[in-house]
């Protein structure tokens, strides 16, 4: 069950706080130490700034809470829906969540809530909201003012799915999880921040996507399964690949290549993807470098990957190439279409190479 509670009752900007879980709505159990979710609604105890705000304020909690690496395509569902349930009422909504599964979730909703033409903000933190060093208030705080943002024309200054951490604002589907202690936990290595917040939030507005704000938002809600990474290494053997050929129901296998999407000239290893490919599993080649682009055709250890059927990456992230796979299979697709779908920008996830 999931429940709505006011916190504030104000005029509008009306920013909806969904509580999906994670470290910045915990706190010690005084007997073992361990952290535990509390009470949503004593929230605003450990931040009384949010009453200071001059906007309605209501929030929305996932009972029970899930933690972050429990984190499953069915709950990017729910939170898809509790959004577009919403959607008229509110003009901003920031999302809570837990930091090891973030990018993900961040992608996912970008690419269900087709159409969005109002902020999505999802934050969290790397300690509990009740503790006195917490990163979690001002993520929160900056989030909520980021959320009910407008520009001069009264529209919203970032009307897309984001993840705001550590003053930075960064596109949901360009985000990954870099540090398990620090609090700057996320970096988007392909596309610049979206905004900074310092003493006041710059927003990049030539870097923001506008989609067409007049468009009805239309939000899908099927995830499809069968999606195997397979990372190469040197010395990788033939067994290790023949696991993957086994596997049942296998519909789309990510390669993490070197480089700009390379692989060992191994014939078995060009034979084994072939036959995938044409068993009509969709392959798709994403680079395990930080920062760059697959280029398949600029070595022939990349071309023999496009000769083998394989798809280009371009400079998605693991996320949200994993999560755009899963987005497009749950959609009644030709394998054809898919390929297509890859091949295209459909929420700022890739740069594709000017013609």
């Amino acid at each position: 069950m999931l429940y709505l509670c006011s916190m504030n009752a104000t005029k509008t900007p009306s920013i909806l706080i969904i509580y999906t879980g994670g470290t910045i709505g915990m706190t010690e159990n005084p007997e073992t130490g361990a952290l535990m979710n509390f009470d949503f609604e004593k929230f605003q105890l450990y931040v009384p700034e949010l009453k200071r705000f001059p906007y309605h304020i209501d929030s929305y909690t996932f009972n029970p809470p899930i933690d972050s690496s429990d984190m499953e395509p069915k709950y990017w569902v729910k939170m898809t829906q509790v959004i577009a349930d919403n959607y008229d009422q509110y003009d901003g909504f920031v999302v809570l969540h837990g930091t090891d599964t973030m990018a993900f979730t961040a992608s996912a909703l970008s690419f269900t809530l087709e159409n969005l033409a109002k902020p999505v903000i999802i934050t969290g933190a790397q300690l509990p909201i009740s503790k006195l060093r917490t990163d979690g208030r001002e993520n929160l705080l900056t989030s909520i003012e980021i959320a009910a943002a407008r520009d001069a024309n009264g529209m919203p200054m970032v009307p897309e799915v984001c993840i705001f951490f550590e003053n930075k604002l960064l596109r949901g589907n360009r985000t990954t999880k870099i540090n398990a202690e620090g609090f700057n936990a996320f970096r988007s290595f392909n596309y610049p921040s979206l905004a900074d917040a310092g003493i006041r939030i710059k927003f990049d507005s030539i870097l923001i996507r506008r989609p067409n704000p007049y468009l009805p938002l239309k939000p899908h809600y099927s995830f499809g399964t069968g999606i195997f990474i397979l990372t190469l290494f040197p010395g990788i053997q033939r067994e290790y690949v023949d696991v993957v050929m086994q596997m049942k129901n296998l519909r789309a296998l990510v390669i993490k290549t070197y480089g700009s999407g390379n692989a060992p000239q191994k014939p078995w290893l060009f034979e084994k993807l072939k036959e995938l490919d044409s068993r009509g599993v969709i392959l798709v080649n994403i680079t395990q470098c930080s920062q760059g682009s697959v280029e398949m055709r600029r070595y022939e250890t990349g071309l023999q990957l496009l000769q083998a059927g394989a798809v280009n990456g371009y400079d998605g992230t693991l996320e949200g190439t994993v999560t755009k796979l899963m987005f497009l299979l749950g959609q009644d697709y030709t394998k054809e279409e898919i390929l297509k779908q890859l091949n295209t920008s459909l929420a700022g996830e890739i740069t594709l190479p000017e013609d």
